[in-house]
Parts: C-alpha cells; sequence; structure tokens
C-alpha cells in the first residue's frame, strides 16, 4: 500500500512539472504579438498632451515598451522601460508630450509605440499614429460685447472659435455649460446656454467662455457682461398635520425604508435625501440633450392660472415649533381648476414621463441644446417617453402628487441640468433681445 501511494505521488509530481514546463515552453514559443491600445483617439499633439496607453501580452508577458515621436527622421523619446521579469501582462502608461522641451515643431509627425514580449521569437508590435503637432491655441470671438443677465436667469451667448473646438462652452464659477454648434452661411458660430446662480454678482462671479482644440489646447476669455441684482422673497412654511398625514403614505410606499418613520423624519428624508436624488436624476437627463434648436417663439404658460409661488422663493419649513430643514423653490407653482389640462411650453420632445420624487407624477421635455422644461405634481400624464410634442399640445391634467398640499401645476426652466427663473422664457421681448438677436450676427 505505501508503495502504491509512493507511485501515486511520483505520478502527481511528474504531472504537475509536465504541466508547468509545458505552459512554460507554451508560453516561451508564442507566436502572438503583444498589443497595444491608446485611452482615446489621438490626431494632434500641443503643448501639454496627456497620452494614455494600455499594454498587453496574453502569453510570456511584457519586456520592453517604447513611446516615442518622430518628426523629420529625429526621434525623441517620451518613455523607455525594460521590464526584467517575467509574468507582467499588462501594464498602463501615462505620459506627457512637453513639445517645448521636446523641441517639436508644428506640422506633421508620428506618435510610434512599440512592445516587445519574453517569448523565443521576441514578438514585437509597433504602432505608428500620424499626429499634427500643434501649439496654437484656438482664438475665440465672442460676437455680443453687451449682455445683461439675471441673477437666477438664462445666459444666452453666441462666439466663433477660429478652430476646430474639441470641447468649448462658458464656465460660471466652477459650474461648466457646454456649447453647441449652428451652422452658419458665413461660417459655424457656437451658443451656450448657461444658468446665472441666485446670488451672482459683477463683484464676485467668474464668466468664460472656454474652447479646448484636438490638441488639448486652452483658450479662455472673459464674458463682457452686467448682472443685475433680483429680490427673492423668504418666508416660513407652516406644516400641518393634515400636510404630513396626506403626504407620508404616499412616500412611504414609494420609499420602503421610510416605513414605521414618523411624520417629521419622513419630511426631513424628503426634503433632503431625496431631493437630491430627484437633481441628480434631472441633470442626468438634461446631459442628453439634443444637439438642435427645437423650440420657436415665446414659451408658453399655464392658461388661467394664478401665481401660488415664484422661482427663487427662500423656504423654511416649520413644525410644532421648530425647523425641519430648507429649500429654494426652483420653478413657479401656477392653479387654476383642478384637474386642469397641462400643455407643453414649447415645441421639444418627451424624455421623462412618470413618478419623480417631490415633483410627484413629472413629465420633462427637452426643447435642444440643454434647454429643457418640467411639469410636476400631476394627477395624470398623457404623453409617452420618446414623443415629439408641439407648443400647447396636452401633456397630462394638474394634481398634488409629490409634495405639493394642492392642485398645481409646478413649472421649471432647466438650462443644462441647473433651474433658471421661467418668466424670462415667458417674454417675447427678453427672448428677442436676449437670444435671436444674438444668433443673427
Amino acid at each position: 500500500m505505501k508503495k502504491t501511494g509512493t507511485y501515486i505521488m511520483i505520478a502527481i509530481i511528474i504531472l504537475l512539472a509536465g504541466t508547468a514546463g509545458w505552459l512554460y515552453f507554451a508560453n516561451y514559443l508564442d507566436g502572438k504579438k503583444p498589443t497595444i491600445t491608446l485611452s482615446r483617439n489621438i490626431v494632434a499633439i500641443g503643448k501639454q498632451q496627456n497620452i494614455g496607453i494600455t499594454f498587453s501580452d496574453d502569453g510570456g508577458g511584457l519586456s520592453l515598451l517604447k513611446v516615442e515621436i518622430i518628426q523629420d527622421s529625429q526621434s525623441r523619446v517620451l518613455a523607455q522601460e525594460m521590464i526584467p521579469a517575467k509574468g507582467i501582462k499588462q501594464k498602463i502608461v501615462n505620459l506627457k508630450a512637453d513639445t517645448e522641451s521636446l523641441k517639436l515643431k508644428n506640422g506633421p509627425a508620428v506618435l510610434r509605440v512599440t512592445a516587445d514580449d519574453f517569448s523565443l521569437f521576441n514578438n514585437e508590435t509597433t504602432l505608428d499614429v500620424p499626429v499634427t503637432i500643434d501649439t496654437i491655441p484656438p482664438q475665440i470671438s465672442i460676437l455680443n460685447p453687451v449682455n445683461y443677465l439675471n441673477q437666477g436667469g438664462t445666459g444666452f451667448i453666441a462666439y466663433r472659435i477660429s478652430k476646430r473646438a474639441s470641447s468649448t462652452g462658458v464656465y460660471v464659477d466652477d459650474q461648466f455649460a457646454p456649447g453647441y454648434t449652428i451652422p452658419m452661411t458665413n461660417g459655424a458660430m457656437s451658443v451656450t446656454y448657461f444658468a446665472v446662480p441666485l446670488d451672482a454678482s459683477n463683484q464676485k462671479s467668474r464668466i468664460y467662455v472656454f474652447a479646448s482644440d484636438e490638441a488639448g489646447n486652452v483658450s479662455k476669455i472673459s464674458l463682457p457682461c452686467t448682472i443685475k441684482p433680483k429680490k427673492f422673497r423668504s418666508d416660513s412654511v407652516n406644516l400641518s398635520n393634515t400636510f404630513l398625514q396626506k403626504i407620508v403614505p404616499e412616500f412611504q410606499s414609494a420609499i420602503p425604508e421610510l416605513q414605521g418613520k414618523t411624520s417629521e423624519e419622513v419630511f426631513t428624508h424628503i426634503n433632503t435625501t431625496l431631493r437630491k436624488q430627484n437633481d441628480k436624476t434631472i441633470q442626468e437627463l438634461c446631459r442628453k440633450s439634443v444637439n438642435k434648436q427645437m423650440w420657436e417663439g415665446t414659451f408658453a404658460r399655464m392658461n388661467n392660472a394664478a401665481p401660488m409661488a415664484l422661482f427663487g422663493d427662500q423656504r423654511t419649513y416649520m413644525y410644532d415649533g421648530k425647523s425641519l430643514g430648507n429649500s429654494i423653490h426652483l420653478g413657479i407653482d401656477l392653479a387654476s381648476t383642478v384637474h386642469a389640462p397641462i400643455e407643453a411650453a414649447n415645441n421639444g420632445m418627451v424624455v421623462f414621463a412618470g413618478p419623480l420624487g417631490i415633483y410627484g407624477n413629472a413629465v420633462m421635455i427637452d426643447h435642444g441644446m440643454g434647454l429643457l422644461s418640467l411639469y410636476g405634481h400631476l394627477s395624470a400624464i398623457e404623453t409617452t417617453v420618446g414623443k415629439t410634442v408641439r407648443k400647447s399640445e396636452k401633456i397630462g391634467l394638474s394634481g398634488a402628487t409629490g409634495l405639493a398640499g394642492g392642485d398645481h401645476l409646478h413649472f421649471s426652466i432647466l438650462v443644462n441640468g441647473q433651474f433658471v427663473n421661467p418668466q424670462e422664457w415667458w417674454d417675447p421681448h427678453w427672448i428677442e433681445d436676449n437670444v435671436m438677436k444674438k444668433m443673427t450676427i
């Protein structure tokens, strides 16, 4: 029995050794070349260009990595690494090409990337990418030297860029609004809608137009503008037991973790966590806005409706003598008759139709180029996602769903995910002076 066990053990050892040897020689005799993958398509290299490269080899592993730029038959090595040990199957390299220190001139060049493996055949892969060395940043020409902006309102700017831009738009402090290209008879024009914060001012707000070309060169130019102050109301809202008893069951049924919570805990969750989640959903929808203008003319206001709450109203919620939090009203509440028809404010495409937390049953319409409208607290939705709607087309009925005390419409306008004052878009003179005239220059 002992001998039998010994023979079995020897056989296992021989088998394992044979397997290891086979694997070793299989890798050593590997005829497959390494692979090289760039993190993005590179067509131009600017003053400080970031280059990401992934090297891979599934056989014997990587042995040599090399990155160089060749111009006028002269090589400038960006990186070179000898790998002394086998078994490294993948390596990610991030480089910065400093064209000035490399003494590269503007014009054609080749980005050459090389990888060798550890096999007997020393398999080698070379990737040659034709590129243009371009260290000249794009020039930005603002077409509107005079721009008046309202706190909480919408800004619109038209401008031209001297070369093709990979990214362009407007920064309001650290908030970025992407630009869109409009083909014109005298050349392409870029336009950007951007939101002006409620607390923006000429003294502290930094607003500038941004453009980056394919080579990574960046230009920034300050936007000439005057920000006009606007007064926003501030008020305390007393939460009644009747109101809380109305909304608590609706939200507890929609959010299981609120089961068993007190009315105060439910409201606090709604006003903080749920509000943030809803904002995130809204911003994600806004980022998918179509690259064309779909709206025409003045935005329609709900018929025969009285304003109940205005944009920018600052609210402090009080219950039983203590504060349950704050909020800023980011739309206009309009009340008419119960279950009044709700119509699209302008032409566009429905991008959301369903429950939306604090907004209850809601509809969102994309009007193009980052401009969207939101209709909240509906009792019924009479449209579908993906449908193209016309101005004044019926999309639902007013109601009291979500965080609403009575039947009304919550109407919002959004610019690149930021809420702005809808009153401007109801004003034909504002639209003509601040948008349409700027696009005809």
